[in-house]
């Protein structure tokens, strides 16, 4: 099958990258509509992963970030991911921070973002998932959460209860999203004390809605790659004492080693990509010397091949998400990595 992505990215690449983000994403809603994508794109064979009560179709997903509204879903459906992990959105809309905020280091396959959890609302987003062909027909949807950027970080608990209400319906799962660099003292929430007290808040507001609906959705917690060996066991231990399901290795790093000396390289924000891989992995790794088969580990950081996402598995991952390496190398590699990864 050609790789047409090859062809048409240094056009796309010539563009301001969230403007290309954007025609990407709307060439493909159009494709879509059109049916042509399932022609044009390999999809992966059948390989599925039982992983927290949910059977997984493959096990490559698309990470959060890349669609933060749900907007794009069918069309992101149809590129052979085993699942979708939906924004970050927070309970109300908010525009995010000041642009420019996105900026690629193609040198190091490399981007920096600082876009700020820029969303219509969870409200909205509900919406789209649910009027989705893809959802309907039982297509994996996970729901990321956040808070809004005016919320004291003292009160973040409330938003993310208020957003897990609303995605509780629809989501296939949620991501409690603590570790984006790009909302102010947002990372804060991985210390011990602010992390218990929300994981509590997080607990009683689940066994509530699991009474509400009669059905537990799995939460799975999505952490940062610039955490030390103690954090991690920290967290492990927490995710652990209010049953978690699972955790998300890793969010991108506010480490800016790799890129010394590369335009745009210190730019603020959050640097995902190749230059993430290996503490994404280290990540894991440590998560999994302290979690043991406990709760199952889902690799992200620097995937630009099959052999990369062998590296999150053989480190601990069951399951790994893309979105950088989307930007690169384009959909053939949701194929390659679940080739590299098939049982």
């Amino acid at each position: 099958m050609i790789d047409s992505y090859s062809l048409i990215r240094p056009w796309l690449f010539s563009l301001d990258p969230e403007t290309a983000h954007d025609v990407t994403l709307s060439s493909l809603d159009r494709a879509e509509r059109w049916g042509l994508l399932r022609h044009l794109i390999e999809q992966p064979t059948h390989d599925p992963r039982l992983i927290c009560g949910i059977t997984f179709p493959n096990p490559v997903g698309l990470a959060a970030g890349l669609d933060k509204d749900g907007q794009h879903i069918d069309a992101l459906g149809s590129l052979g991911f085993g699942f979708l992990e939906i924004g970050t959105v927070t309970p109300k809309p908010q525009p995010g921070n000041p642009k420019p905020r996105m900026f690629r280091l193609p040198a190091a396959q490399a981007i920096i973002n600082r876009m700020g959890f820029n969303n219509d609302g969870v409200d909205a987003c509900v919406k789209r998932v649910r009027n989705s062909a893809y959802w309907q027909n039982g297509g994996i949807v996970g729901l990321n959460i956040g808070k809004n950027a005016i919320t004291p970080i003292e009160n973040a608990a409330s938003d993310y209860v208020t957003a897990m209400r609303a995605v509780y319906p629809v989501a296939a799962y949620i991501t409690v999203n603590i570790s984006s660099p790009n909302t102010q003292n947002l990372r804060a929430l991985q210390g011990e004390e602010m992390l218990r007290s929300l994981l509590s808040s997080l607990h009683l507001a689940r066994e509530a809605l699991s009474d509400q609906h009669g059905l537990r959705k799995p939460l799975f917690l999505k952490i940062a790659p610039d955490l030390g060996q103690n954090d991690i066991k920290l967290i492990a231990d927490l995710l652990m004492e209010f049953g978690i399901d699972a955790v998300i290795a890793t969010n991108t790093t506010v480490a800016r080693d790799a890129v010394q000396g590369l335009e745009f390289g210190q730019e603020a924000g959050g640097l995902s990509g190749a230059p993430v891989r290996l503490a994404a992995t280290q990540v894991i790794q440590t998560l999994k010397e302290n979690l043991g088969n406990a709760i199952p580990i889902i690799g992200v950081g620097g995937i630009l091949c099959g052999d990369d996402a062998k590296e999150k598995v053989a480190a601990g991952a069951s399951l790994v998400q893309l979105y950088s390496g989307i930007i690169y190398r384009g959909p053939t590699l949701i194929a390659e990595c679940a080739a590299a990864l098939r049982k």
